[in-house]
C-alpha cells in the first residue's frame, strides 16, 4: 500500500501547505517508519506512545491507507493490558537505520523491517488520555471503511479502555491524570488530558449507538467532564503557559460557539507568532508543528478554514527532506530546528488538519462533533 502515488492523495492538497505528490511522499513516510506488526513509533528508533501511535493511524486512514491503519489498531487490541490500559510508552527495539529520525523509505512498513516489533513497555504508567484516544481513532476507521466486522472486533477493546478511564473520574467531572507503575492513581487533573478525553468519550458513544448497546453511564461521565472543561478551570492543573491547555478545550469539543472565540482570541497575541507557528510554552521561543497543526484543526472546528490555513501555511519551514517535518524551531539565538526529531504525530496532524480543510467525511465527523453524542450535563447544570 506504500506506494500508491499522488492521486491516492489529491484530496490532502491544500494550497501553500501541501501538493499532491507532498502529500504522497509524507504518507510513505510514515509507513515507513510502521513496523510490519502494526506498531507506529515516533521514528526508528524511538519510542512509541499510544495516543501519537493513534494519530498517526488516522492520518493513514485520511489518506486511504486503510489496511495498514487497520494493523495500527489490532495492535493495541493484542497489547492492551487486562484493565483495559495501555503503558504510556513502549521501547522501538529497532535502530533509526536507513529511515532515520523519519526519514521515509518507501516499503518499510509493509514488512521490510527485519520483523522487529514493539512489545516491551518503556514507561508502565497508564495515562487516561492516552487510554481513551483509542475510541477516536477507531471510530475514525470505522467512519472511513464501513467495516463492521472492524468496528465488532474492536468494541471491547473500546469498552475496556472507557472503564479504565472512567474509574479515574474525580466527583467534580474533570479526570485523574494516570496511574502511576505501581497502581497508584494520580487524581490531579490536566486541562488538556481532560479535552482530549472529552472527544474521546463522545466517539466512543458513537460506537456504542452504531452497535446499539446504550453506555448510560458514560453519557453521565461525558455530560460532567464537558461541563467542568467549560465551567471550572480551577478543578484542573495550572499549565495555562502550554498553548494546549488555550485550544484544547475547543479542539476536543467541550468548548463551542462564543466561549470558544472568545477563549482562542484572548490566547492568540501569546501563543501565535506570525509566519513561523505556534509556540509550545511561554515565554520560550520555540515553535512546534504538532501544536500548530492542532490549532488550526481547532480553528477549523471553529468555523474559520482562512485562519486555520494561515497557521499550517506558516510551518512550511518545518518540511524536511522525506516528506516528514521537524518538532519544533528555536527562533531566537542560534535559530535552529530543535529537536532534530522528523516525527510521525507532527507528520500526522498536518495530514489530519489538511484533511478536515479539505472535507474528508470521516475527518470531518470525528472533529467537528456535529454527529457525535454530547453527553448529559449534570442536573444542577442543565
Amino acid at each position: 500500500m506504500a506506494g500508491r502515488g499522488p492521486d491516492a492523495t489529491e484530496h490532502l492538497v491544500l494550497p501553500g501547505v501541501l501538493t499532491a505528490e507532498q502529500a504522497a511522499e509524507t504518507v510513505a513516510g510514515i509507513l515507513a517508519v510502521q513496523h510490519q506488526d502494526g506498531a507506529i513509533p515516533w521514528f526508528r528508533g524511538h519510542h512509541l506512545d499510544p495516543w501519537d501511535h493513534v494519530e498517526a493511524a488516522m492520518a493513514l486512514d485520511a489518506a486511504g491507507e486503510h489496511t495498514a491503519a487497520a494493523r495500527a489498531y489490532e495492535w493495541l487490541a493484542r497489547h492492551q493490558n487486562e484493565d483495559g490500559s495501555w503503558y504510556a510508552a513502549y521501547e522501538d527495539p529497532a535502530g533509526p537505520g536507513a529511515v532515520g529520525a523519519g526519514a521515509g523509505v518507501a516499503g518499510a512498513g509493509t514488512g521490510a523491517d527485519s520483523g522487529h516489533t514493539i512489545t516491551r513497555p518503556s514507561d508502565l504508567g497508564r495515562e487516561t488520555n492516552f487510554v481513551a484516544y483509542a475510541a477516536v481513532g477507531i471510530w475514525h476507521h470505522y467512519l472511513a471503511t464501513g467495516d463492521d466486522a472492524f468496528l465488532d472486533r474492536m468494541w471491547p477493546v473500546v469498552h475496556a479502555a472507557i472503564e479504565f478511564v472512567l474509574v479515574l473520574q474525580q466527583p467534580g467531572g474533570q479526570l485523574g491524570w494516570k496511574r502511576e507503575a505501581d497502581g497508584t492513581p494520580v487524581n490531579d487533573a490536566l486541562l488538556t488530558g481532560s479535552s482530549s478525553v472529552h472527544q474521546a468519550l463522545r466517539c466512543a458513544l458513537a460506537i456504542a449507538e452504531e452497535r446499539e448497546e446504550p453506555q448510560p453511564d458514560w453519557e453521565l461521565a461525558a455530560g460532567a467532564l464537558g461541563h467542568a472543561i467549560r465551567r471550572h478551570p480551577e478543578r484542573f492543573l495550572d499549565k495555562s503557559r502550554y498553548s494546549m491547555d488555550w485550544y484544547y478545550p475547543v479542539l476536543g469539543g467541550a468548548v463551542t460557539g462564543a466561549q470558544a472565540t472568545a477563549r482562542i482570541a484572548a490566547g492568540w497575541d501569546r501563543f501565535v507568532v506570525p509566519g513561523l507557528g505556534v509556540r509550545c510554552v511561554v515565554p520560550n521561543p520555540w515553535v512546534t508543528g504538532g501544536e500548530s497543526c492542532e490549532l488550526a484543526l481547532a480553528l477549523w472546528v471553529m468555523g474559520e478554514s482562512d485562519r486555520a490555513l494561515e497557521v499550517l501555511q506558516s510551518i512550511q519551514h518545518l518540511r524536511a527532506e522525506g516528506g516528514m517535518y521537524w518538532t519544533g524551531y528555536v527562533f531566537e539565538g542560534n535559530r535552529a530546528v530543535w529537536p532534530e526529531e522528523r516525527t510521525t504525530w507532527t507528520a500526522g496532524s498536518l495530514l489530519l488538519a489538511v484533511a478536515a480543510l479539505g472535507g474528508d467525511e470521516a475527518t470531518t465527523a470525528v472533529f467537528s462533533g456535529e454527529r457525535l453524542p454530547r453527553g448529559l450535563e449534570p442536573d444542577c447544570c442543565r
